[in-house]
């Protein structure tokens, strides 16, 4: 997977994995980052880019706020990904961009955790910053967030946003918010399901999965947890046509890249995350929260 900045819930050393899933494109417009101690308000109509003061947070020269949700960012990240991951924000949070939060029990547990997302232009930032040790954060690169991938029909190196926005609201929102439900350790009806989908409950990679298995991440370094993690980000966003296009990139670790296959395969995941009690998004997020 992408770089999952290990969420940082009582613990200080950051850790990043690396990506498989995430495909390369030299066609991609280069940032612009702002100048240094400079901060550029930006010019979108919801958000406003501010310095960060924030105690405990240092190295991270600016921000945006969503819901109550900090997005901080190093000074070399483009602005315009900074309120794009903004953007992507919002939408899952308010999916039908009527100004108001779907689920205010989820946000809660995202400011009762002090969810935060950090973004960074190169690996190496990680070293120049800090933050809280009781903070729940979730990372995203500069790099590998592609507004461009949502006008160029849904083709070329996929907006990583997608991914790693959508993580902090699952780890620090609803696993929180419905710990028996869509709690992340075993026994859970997230990870139920998820034992499903990978052929059973391992607690460690198998070499191989079972043949029935339609999820089959791989990485050693993703433990049980993460796996759900990961695995509720692959059921919502193929059943939001994010990975409808994406089949050949993403099928050493998820073989249900649509609407329709999640619906008559993964039944059980479909029935969670289309439940309308817990307002999960139905509509793929763009990057253009009301505009």
């Amino acid at each position: 997977m992408k770089n999952y900045f290990k969420l940082l819930s009582l613990i200080t050393v950051v850790t990043l994995f690396s990506c498989a899933s995430c495909s390369t494109d030299d066609s991609v417009i280069a940032p612009i980052p702002t100048p240094t101690g400079v901060t550029n308000p930006g010019t979108d109509p919801n958000f406003t880019i501010v310095a960060n003061t924030d105690a405990g947070f240092t190295g991270l020269s600016k921000k945006v706020t969503v819901f109550g949700i900090p997005i901080y960012a190093v000074a070399t990240v483009d602005d315009t990904r900074l309120l794009h991951a903004a953007n992507i924000l919002a939408q899952y949070l308010d999916n039908n961009e009527d100004g108001t939060i779907d689920n205010q029990t989820v946000v809660d547990a995202m400011l009762a955790n002090s969810a935060f997302m950090f973004m960074w232009k190169s690996e190496s930032d990680q070293n120049t910053v800090s933050m809280p040790n009781n903070a729940t954060g979730q990372d995203l690169g500069n790099d590998e967030t592609i507004p461009v991938w949502h006008t160029n029909g849904h083709t070329g190196q996929f907006d990583a946003a997608l991914e790693e926005v959508w993580h902090i609201v699952t780890h620090a929102g609803y696993a929180s918010a419905y710990p028996s439900v869509f709690g992340e350790g075993a026994g859970t009806s997230l990870s139920n399901a998820m034992d499903v989908a990978r052929g059973g409950n391992f607690t460690t990679i198998p070499n191989p999965y079972p043949t029935n298995a339609w999820y089959t991440y791989d990485d050693a370094t993703c433990t049980y947890d993460c796996m759900t993690t990961e695995y509720i980000y692959w059921s919502m966003s193929s059943i939001l046509g994010a990975q409808s296009n994406r089949l050949g990139e993403i099928s050493q670790e998820w073989d249900l890249n649509t609407n329709a296959l999640i619906q008559s395969t993964d039944t059980a995941v479909y029935g969670l995350l289309t439940d309308p009690q817990y307002k999960f998004p139905t509509v793929l997020p763009d990057g253009t929260y009301r505009q």
